[in-house]
């Protein structure tokens, strides 16, 4: 019972680590997105 709580634990751990990095990397991608001089052409 103990390994399938910390087995349960971990997934969650990392599934909040996962949450976290794809929100940095959204927001990244908004960043370079809003930096990028427009084309006026």
């Amino acid at each position: 019972m103990k390994k399938l709580l910390l087995l349960v634990i971990l997934a969650g751990v990392g599934y909040l680590i996962y949450r976290q990095v794809m929100a940095n990397q959204a927001e990244q991608d908004l960043w370079s997105e809003a930096e990028v001089a427009p084309d006026l052409r």
